[in-house]
């Protein structure tokens, strides 16, 4: 087994995400880096700070520069940064006359969080999409299903009866309101970061703000108001939306744990019978994909608190949070990328079973219409009497195995319409509007 899941030949297919991992891979980082390195001497050139045909050497070399990872893997170990070494290795071979304005003005953390804004702002796109995707799907289900009667369930009890499209729905609401977020997140995010060696530029003298708008426009950010070298929030902030995005995958993985149930049997996760076997017991259908999701979801919410602790760091460059940034981003952003992958899947292979969901109605007996009947025969007695008779009559079916209407009708003389409360479909409420109202919101990002 690999250090981490993601670098494990056998976990991989539960963890990993290779689009997004290839974002974060020790190869793009690096290239990533040397590529902004490039563009501030272009920037610089171009501005007179250093010399343009130095600028130019610099520019051309970097697409041709080739690390070297041992040197490298030594400087990181020496240095506790890798761009240290990296600057070293680029220096030697622009050559000489170059080598002095590599890196000019810039401090290490300048290089590194602006690679990762860059990286997250990719990643956040690929992510973006997936999500996108997902929420067509759960959308196909709010609408198909809307009609599917089944059992609603509060503090994992049977309440009132409900529709399958409703709890789809339901998973769909949230992942809405997180495309919502991302373009405010992206746009907070999206913050080029040079302030040299204490956030106050003072090696680039009377050019900072030049310098910083021209290499800002060169990478496609924005300029900040102040370097954010021990300002953290908004990259914490993007980790947050890793993580209610993960959660509100993994309730969906967590109802369809429930719903799974032999028990219960009112879904499977798909009709491949091969997936979720067990290596003894034949007869099982392990719901591993929801499993995952859940695994990812609070994995991802216990990694945010290492973003969180990392807001607090020391005056003006930190001694250790940063590099707790390190370790917990790009699992995140992969843990996000898989379970993705895992309720895609979900959504599109999901089997309802509908008729096991009317047969957990039927089974009910009545019992799902208690409320229904309270409200009803509160019309014609005093409420806290009618909610008394509807607590009797439901001890006394439970206890004989009649339907709760059919007992209940033996102990009043109420005029109550006792077909058409016996009919569970009645007693929706409001369940199609509200399903309406979330589909014309994903249709805001469908079309």
């Amino acid at each position: 087994m690999g250090f981490l899941p993601f670098d494990s030949q056998i976990f991989r297919p539960l963890f990993g995400d290779d689009e997004l991992e290839a974002i974060f891979s020790d190869q793009a980082t690096v290239r990533q880096w040397v590529q902004i390195e490039a563009a501030l001497a272009q920037v610089q050139g171009k501005l007179a700070v250093i010399p343009a045909e130095a600028a130019e050497n610099i520019v051309l070399a970097a697409d041709r520069f080739q690390v070297d990872w041992t040197q490298l893997q030594v400087g990181v170990d020496q240095a506790g940064m890798p761009i240290v070494n990296l600057v070293r290795q680029l220096r030697d071979f622009v050559g000489p006359e170059a080598a002095p304005f590599v890196h000019w003005g810039a401090t290490t953390q300048d290089i590194m969080d602006t690679a990762v804004v860059l990286q997250l702002l990719a990643a956040l796109e690929v992510l973006e999409q997936r999500l996108t995707t997902v929420v067509r799907a759960l959308a196909h289900h709010a609408h198909t299903q809307r009609h599917t009667m089944m059992a609603g369930r509060t503090h994992a009890q049977h309440a009132l009866p409900t529709t399958f499209g409703l709890k789809a729905a339901g998973w769909l609401a949230p992942l809405l309101r997180h495309l919502t977020r991302l373009p405010a997140i992206r746009q907070r995010l999206a913050q080029l970061q040079l302030g040299g060696a204490a956030g106050t530029l003072a090696s680039l003298g009377e050019h900072g703000q030049a310098v910083q708008e021209a290499l800002a426009a060169e990478l496609g950010l924005a300029v900040p108001a102040i370097p954010w070298h021990t300002q953290r929030d908004n990259l914490a902030e993007a980790a947050g939306w890793l993580s209610l995005v993960t959660g509100s995958l993994g309730k969906i993985g967590q109802d369809l744990v429930l719903l799974a149930q032999s028990e219960v049997a009112e879904v499977r996760e798909s009709a491949d019978t091969a997936r979720g076997g067990s290596s003894t017991m034949p007869q099982k259908q392990n719901p591993v994909m929801s499993e995952l999701l859940i695994t990812a979801a609070r994995t991802n919410a216990s990694l945010l608190s290492n973003m969180h602790h990392a807001l607090i760091q020391e005056h003006e460059r930190g001694t250790h949070s940063w590099q707790m940034e390190w370790l917990t981003l790009p699992q995140m952003v992969i843990l996000t990328g898989a379970a993705l992958n895992k309720a895609l899947f979900l959504s599109q292979n999901l089997v309802v079973q509908a008729d096991q969901m009317q047969q957990t109605i039927a089974r009910s007996k009545g019992l799902l219409l208690a409320e229904a009947l309270n409200f009803a025969l509160a019309e014609f007695i005093d409420r806290s009497a009618a909610k008394a008779l509807i607590k009797e009559s439901v001890i006394e079916a439970l206890a004989s195995n009649r339907h709760l209407i059919d007992v209940l009708q033996n102990k009043t003389d109420a005029p109550l319409p006792w077909d058409k409360l016996r009919d569970e479909r009645r007693y929706l409420g409001s369940a199609d509007r509200f399903i309406d109202l979330v589909l014309s919101e994903a249709r805001d990002f469908l079309e």
